[in-house]
């Protein structure tokens, strides 16, 4: 079973392996991120008692610092990056919304957002991550600044840089989502709090944002980004900022069509894996979920993404509801989130799935974690952690593993069992939606690239497993439980099932 020492061991050695953190993607490709809304994460104080009710839609105090003293306990679950929640001013109003907590209602892009600590805090906490062979996203928007009130009262002064109307976009909401122009020049929010969309257009506005990313990621030793409302931008934005930035950047374009959502990796590093989030929720919020949808999806991204493995892979965020919110199943659970972490893309853990917070939508699924104590040894906290451990020590035997798209080698209405590596080095993931009251039965799978006699480990339950003659794998399944198999040869001293 998993053991905390023994991933600290394993982890240890493979942060250790790697380059000072250059943030390119390549490098970010092997990354496990977890996502953190810092108001919600930790506190300076190290309270687990401070009240915070997601319905005031208010600051509940959580820190950079908070984050420094927490990361013993996201790096203990394997996670090699975090995200975190806009760094800059936004509006200070209390608003018919609440306060801008999360970050994403800019008003001044060149000063930070103190209500998360100062300069020197962020720097610090760059250089806490660093130290650990860690990288630091940090989410921004360039689309919108954000106001309290009215759109026809808007006080553009009140703005930097951009002081004036002249570099907005002239007032209109977005009414029609099948026209790209309206997406991109019109308005998202509504008269309580109107979001001025900015005039990416203009060549004093690419030049100004080019220049402050620049500037961004150098002072705060930014290894990657994510980037706020993506396909409210003109495509041609987005390469010379990235290069700008010179960093990975993963974009956010909210949108469940493969094709449309895909484009957008012709101009961004990676995007947010909404085409296979959706058929993912689908598949397994329910025993009645469908598997073929996802296995379809699978398929049709490994050829209509330019690169699936860069893609960021997710089941939760601030924006949509924590699954456990659809579903109290715990093997449903487990097999969605070992989904997330096994499957292609760069896996985003959200705060709090590995304690099973369950809010709906926003503002409910932005909780407090103190308010959980940090127990690192919940049900999901110890899943979470073997997930990550099993994958990061396949990348530390070859890279190969991750550039290797996975494939699906057996599906039916209730089971998917899909391959990602080879040569010795695939990691095998049977999933199940049948859920906890699940019959029991052995399923036998062929292409698994396993040789004919060896041994293989089931590394949730630490069970080991003959291959046949004939080179199939016989996998019991009990429980609706998701298994993972992996070579034992290449767990030789890994410390993962005590080998």
């Amino acid at each position: 079973m998993y053991s905390l020492p023994l991933l600290f061991i394993a982890l240890t050695t493979f942060a250790s392996s790697l380059s000072v953190p250059t943030g390119t993607a390549a490098n970010w490709r092997s990354r496990s991120i977890y996502q953190v809304v810092t108001d919600r994460f930790a506190r300076t104080d190290g309270s687990t008692t401070y009240s915070c009710n997601t319905n005031d839609r208010t600051y509940c105090g959580g820190s950079y610092q908070g984050i420094v003293d927490k990361l013993d306990y996201i790096q203990g679950m394997g996670f090699t990056a975090i995200w975190i929640s806009p760094i800059v001013e936004n509006i200070p109003d209390d608003t018919g919304y609440g306060y801008a907590y999360h970050g994403y209602w800019m008003k001044n892009i060149y000063a930070l957002n103190t209500n998360f600590g100062s300069g020197e805090d962020l720097i610090a906490l760059a250089t806490a991550l660093h130290n650990r062979g860690m990288y630091l996203m940090v989410d921004i928007v360039v689309n919108h600044y954000g106001f309290s009130g009215n759109h026809a009262s808007v006080d553009f002064s009140a703005y930097t840089p951009f002081s004036s109307s002249d570099y907005f976009h002239a007032f209109c909401w977005i009414t029609d989502y099948s026209n790209q122009a309206n997406v991109e020049e019109c308005w998202l929010g509504d008269d309580t709090v109107p979001l001025p969309d900015v005039n990416t257009q203009l060549d004093t506005v690419k030049s100004e944002y080019q220049s402050w990313i620049q500037n961004l990621v150098s002072n705060y030793s930014i290894d990657g980004l994510r980037i706020d409302t993506v396909k409210h931008v003109q495509m041609d934005f987005w390469v010379p900022f990235q290069e700008a930035a010179g960093v990975y950047a993963v974009g956010e374009v909210f949108d469940g069509d493969p094709s449309y959502t895909c484009s957008y990796q012709e101009n961004l590093d990676g995007v947010l894996n909404y085409p296979v989030y959706y058929p993912v929720v689908s598949a397994f919020e329910s025993t009645s979920g469908s598997i073929s949808t996802l296995v379809n999806m699978i398929n049709t991204l490994k050829s209509g993404c330019p690169d699936t493995t860069l893609l960021g892979s997710f089941m939760e965020n601030h924006d949509n509801p924590r699954f456990p919110s659809y579903t109290s199943d715990e093997s449903l659970i487990k097999n969605a989130i070992s989904y997330t972490i096994l499957a292609d893309g760069i896996p985003i853990i959200y705060y709090g799935q590995e304690q099973g917070l369950s809010g709906g939508g926003d503002p409910a699924n932005r909780e407090a974690l103190w308010l959980t104590g940090y127990d690192t040894s919940s049900t999901l906290y110890t899943h979470i952690a073997s997930l990550n451990q099993i994958r990061n020590h396949a990348i530390y035997i070859s890279d190969t593993y991750l550039t290797y798209q996975n494939w699906v080698i057996y599906s039916d209405s209730s089971t998917l069992a899909m391959r990602k590596g080879f040569d010795g080095n695939q990691i095998i993931t049977v999933l199940s939606n049948l859920g906890s009251s699940g019959s029991s039965y052995t399923l036998t799978l062929s292409n698994t690239g396993y040789t004919a006699s060896s041994v293989v480990y089931e590394v949730l339950m630490c069970t080991a497993v003959t291959i046949d003659s004939s080179g199939n794998l016989a996998v019991p399944m009990a429980n609706g439980l998701p298994k993972v198999f992996y070579p034992e040869s290449q767990l030789t001293g890994s410390g993962i099932c005590s080998l």
